[in-house]
Formats: C-alpha cells, sequence, structure tokens
C-alpha cells in the first residue's frame, strides 16, 4: 500500500488556523470592491502555509455583493501537495463571514475570455486534443505563436484558468497524466483538435477509463 508522501505536521496546520482564527475581523474589515487590502496579513498567510507545503495556495471568491466569502486553497497544479490541500481544507475551523474550499471547481457558464491584467485572452484561441494511451489521458493545448517558455506568456496561465473552469482543478491534477503545448496547425480540425471550449464533454466521457494519477508516490 502506497502512503501519500507528506512532510509537514498537524502542528503546522492548526498554527495556520490559529493565526486565521485570530485574524478574521481584520481581513474581512480589509475588505475593498473586488479584494482583501489587508496586503501583510495575506503575505503571512502565504508564508504559513508554505511552511506546510511549498506549492500551497489560496484565492478568495465571492458570489455576489455581500454574500459569503470563499477561500479557496490549491496546490498550483502539483498533484504531490494534493493531500497537503485536503489536510489544511479538512481542518478548517467553521468561522463566521467566510468558508473554506478545497481546490476550484467546475464554472458555469464556462468564461468565454479571461483578462489578465493588460492581456485579454479569449477561450476561441485556444484548441486542443485529448487522448488515452496506455490508460492514461494526455492532454494536449494547441495556439498560435506557441511559446517556447511556458511562464514568460500570459496566455498559459489565462489557458489554466480555463482547464480549472472547464473540468475542474483537482480533476485536471488527477485524470490527467500530461499536459503540453503546441503551435497550432492552419486547419486544426484536419488534425483531428476540437475547440478547447469543448474539452469538458470529451473530457467527461473518458475520464472513468483512466485510473486517477497522483495522489500516491510511487
Amino acid at each position: 500500500m502506497h502512503r501519500p508522501f507528506m512532510n509537514y505536521s498537524l502542528k503546522q496546520i492548526e498554527d495556520f488556523w490559529q493565526q486565521v482564527e485570530r485574524t478574521l475581523d481584520q481581513l474581512l474589515a480589509s475588505q475593498g470592491d473586488t479584494q482583501f487590502e489587508a496586503d501583510s496579513l495575506l503575505a503571512a498567510y502565504r508564508l504559513s502555509l508554505q511552511k506546510i507545503d511549498r506549492n500551497l495556495t489560496f484565492h478568495f471568491e465571492r458570489e455576489s455583493d455581500g454574500g459569503p466569502v470563499e477561500m479557496v486553497f490549491g496546490c498550483d497544479g502539483y498533484p504531490e501537495s494534493i493531500h497537503a490541500v485536503l489536510s489544511v481544507v479538512g481542518a478548517a475551523p467553521e468561522l463566521t463571514g467566510i468558508s473554506f474550499r478545497a481546490f476550484n471547481e467546475r464554472y458555469d457558464p464556462v468564461p468565454a475570455f479571461v483578462n489578465l491584467g493588460d492581456e485579454l485572452c479569449e477561450i476561441d484561441e485556444f484548441w486542443c486534443s485529448l487522448r488515452e494511451l496506455k490508460g492514461k489521458l494526455q492532454l494536449a493545448i494547441y495556439m498560435v505563436d506557441a511559446p517556447k517558455i511556458l511562464e514568460m506568456d500570459p496566455r498559459v496561465e489565462a489557458a489554466m484558468i480555463l482547464l480549472d473552469a472547464l473540468i475542474g482543478e483537482y480533476e485536471l491534477m488527477t485524470r490527467v497524466w500530461s499536459l503540453d503545448w503546441y503551435e497550432l496547425p492552419t486547419d486544426p480540425v484536419d488534425y483531428g483538435l476540437i475547440p478547447l471550449s469543448n474539452l469538458r464533454h470529451a473530457f467527461d466521457g473518458m475520464k472513468e477509463s483512466v485510473e486517477p494519477v497522483g495522489i500516491t508516490i510511487h
């Protein structure tokens, strides 16, 4: 039996949640129109989380004005840190004015674009292929002028946000074995590609045929 890889302690998780409980009123009081403005407090949260696992991330979501705030935890796409995310959220206390969730969930309707500062990335810019090879799902994203260095292109971040919205962050990490990036051919249909907006339908039709990956270290 394989056990999840853990290099953190339960005390580190308890210390983080005690920190949140002590500072929650300050956090909620700092909320502006679209974000929390207590930068030093958010930096302290990040530091505490990275002591638990260096890949842990968080962001805030709110359905509507006056609605409850959600603190969403993730692990920046690193499957080896899934257990850390689940452990942190599993230990969350019940607090007034905020709730806690693991991973970005599917979003309906799927956004037609992602706005990253000065860059507006439309979902129609991206095509994809999803194939099963030896019981593993291989996903490829295609775009015009595909970057050689992924971190340098904001479209890559936009595509990852769209992938979370389409199939959910958890399933992306545990069902997709590989994710590759390629130049978009002149006629993508001839290459058997599908628009990225159609990925959810294709993924849901194939995901049960593969074993989950990334939950345990072999």
